[in-house]
């Protein structure tokens, strides 16, 4: 938060030459790619609401939130001070008070009580968030993802949905039928399996009446303050998906011990955890030896909140650097008029654009899965394609961000060292690169009318730039006999997500920018941002300044 009337004639110099803070500005209104990609993905209707959000988080107080609950992280509480067992954790009151802010919002709900354009409003949401304090989204995307997954129990999700979509926040450690909103958090992956979620060792014993009690570990138990958990445990069946509460239907504290917090590179905000399960109480969702299908809807759904977050991510940093350099002279001029750092600006923005148009198309095709064949096969394998490549482009246009502010971009008080330390974790998150990779091939062996729909919506885009067509015409080269294999996936992922990625671009953005990006990504491009010539890059860096 802006200091009062800071004092700048100082004895031994004036201070000067410096930006000012980038506070109550609206980072909807701002963002000119977010604008035109929701309004043409059919989510004009929200463009209000997403205003107000915008301007909520571009407020001075909202960014000394980000601040305090990024730099004060939170804390496990085992045991009281009579040695009693507690497994609770302690956060800044600014955690609470952003995660408030988000869920009154409708980050959780807004995609379930939508009358339409749902997802699209969430997933701009969760872009939006991403540049203030991307840590307390994690609660809230799984809260938001878990609806899809609870479904496949009708009495849970009757029982736990109004909560999740009530739009309300109540932190307290108190049994979630006493509140008005929930928080769903995740317990997945175990230290003997990571990805590999069926080596899961976790064992569930039936008690009756679609009861279980749970034993075991998960190394990763993300936000475990959460009201309830979705995990998967071994029955006699195989794996199963169980929803596990944080307390039991008697009113007593269930066996879910928090046994540490993950000290973590980014994502400080928000508490990861080990735990061990000891007898907990839990309700299967779905049939025994059906977990992996049945989680997989939750997880479909995290994933495109990956993407839109580090589409998010990526649009702060560039922010933040053009911010920069519009106020900040050397050698006579402005740095965002010295040449060198245009291209750079240019090159950063024209990456962000383009991972929002991608990101806001396939919100848009979350929307319409159910009521349209079409768009379900295309989310199925364009969800992969673009977490794959959106969320490794992050981290390079963070760097990149970061060194447009020299060396006072690498210094704590300012927000970039915040959005360098969150720019890995959407590629982790849900599947890293081989994971991702490997999910494309299984898509591609399991539905065919996926790779049709994603290849026809990239096809929509011949006959505007001469350059992508003839990408476009060696995509066929894939689909000889043995081009796809383990070893050429990602090869696959990047060229096919290029080619989306101008698709959406074609359909959000003026034609300056989508020929500015094949001739970036696709032509004579180089391998460092900044390094080839962009057209128009003004008119390109003027999207991307904040309002």
């Amino acid at each position: 938060m802006t200091h009062f009337r800071p004092q700048t004639e100082l004895e031994t110099h004036d201070v000067t030459n410096q930006p000012p803070p980038l506070e109550d500005v609206n980072f909807y209104d701002g963002d000119a790619a977010l604008v035109n990609a929701v309004s043409k993905n059919g989510g004009r209707d929200h463009n209000a609401h997403l205003s107000a959000y915008g301007d909520a988080l571009g407020r001075a107080e909202t960014t000394q939130w980000a601040r305090e609950a990024h730099q004060t992280p939170p804390k496990l509480k085992s045991f009281d001070r009579y040695g009693h067992r507690l497994d609770e954790v302690e956060f800044h009151p600014a955690y609470h008070q952003l995660i408030a802010l988000g869920l009154s919002s409708g980050y959780a709900s807004l995609a379930w009580t939508a009358k339409s354009a749902g997802h699209l409003a969430h997933a701009a949401m969760v872009y939006l968030q991403a540049g203030t304090e991307p840590g307390v989204g994690c609660p809230m995307t799984m809260t938001y993802a878990s609806m899809p997954a609870l479904r496949h129990e009708p009495a849970l999700a009757e029982q736990w949905g109004p909560r999740i979509i009530s739009g309300q926040y109540d932190p307290r450690f108190i049994p979630a039928s006493e509140k008005t909103g929930a928080t769903i958090g995740m317990a997945m992956t175990e230290k003997q399996g990571g990805s590999d979620i069926r080596a899961n060792a976790t064992r569930a014993t039936p008690i009756g009446n679609g009861e279980y009690e749970l034993t075991g570990h998960k190394w990763f138990c993300s936000a475990p303050m959460c009201d309830a958990f979705l995990t998967l445990a071994q029955t006699d069946a195989g794996v199963t998906c169980f929803l596990v509460p944080r307390w039991r239907p008697d009113g007593t504290r269930n066996q879910m011990h928090i046994m540490r917090l993950k000290d973590k590179l980014g994502d400080r905000a928000n508490a990861s955890s080990e735990i061990e399960y000891h007898g907990a109480w839990a309700q299967r969702i779905g049939d025994e030896g059906r977990g992996v299908r049945t989680i997989i809807d939750m997880v479909q759904h995290t994933r495109l909140d990956c993407i839109a977050g580090s589409a998010g991510g990526m649009r702060a940093a560039t922010r933040e650097a053009v911010w920069h350099a519009t106020h900040r002279s050397a050698f006579q001029k402005k740095l965002i008029d010295q040449p060198a750092m245009t291209m750079v600006l240019a090159d950063l923005a024209l990456e962000s654009e383009a991972a929002t148009a991608l990101s806001m198309r396939i919100a848009r095709a979350f929307d319409q899965m159910n009521s349209d064949a079409g768009e379900a096969a295309f989310m199925r394998l364009a969800t992969p394609i673009a977490k794959y490549w959106v969320c490794k482009r992050q981290p390079g246009v963070v760097y990149e961000a970061l060194e447009c502010h020299g060396g006072a971009g690498f210094v704590e008080e300012g927000p970039m060292p915040r959005l360098f330390r969150q720019s890995p974790l959407n590629a982790i998150w849900e599947g890293s690169g081989n994971v991702i990779a490997l999910d494309i091939l299984r898509a591609l062996t399991r539905e065919p009318d996926s790779i049709a729909a994603v290849r026809e919506e990239i096809n929509s885009a011949r006959g505007n730039n001469s350059d992508l067509d003839q990408h476009i015409d060696r995509l066929d080269d894939w689909f000889k006999p043995g081009a796809l294999n383990e070893s050429t996936a990602r090869a696959f992922a990047e060229t096919m997500a290029v080619a989306l990625s101008a698709a959406a671009l074609l359909k959000t953005a003026p034609d300056f920018v989508f020929d500015a990006y094949i001739d970036a990504r696709i032509g004579e491009h180089a391998h460092i941002y900044g390094g080839h010539p962009i057209s128009e890059a003004n008119k390109i860096i003027g999207r991307a300044r904040p309002a």
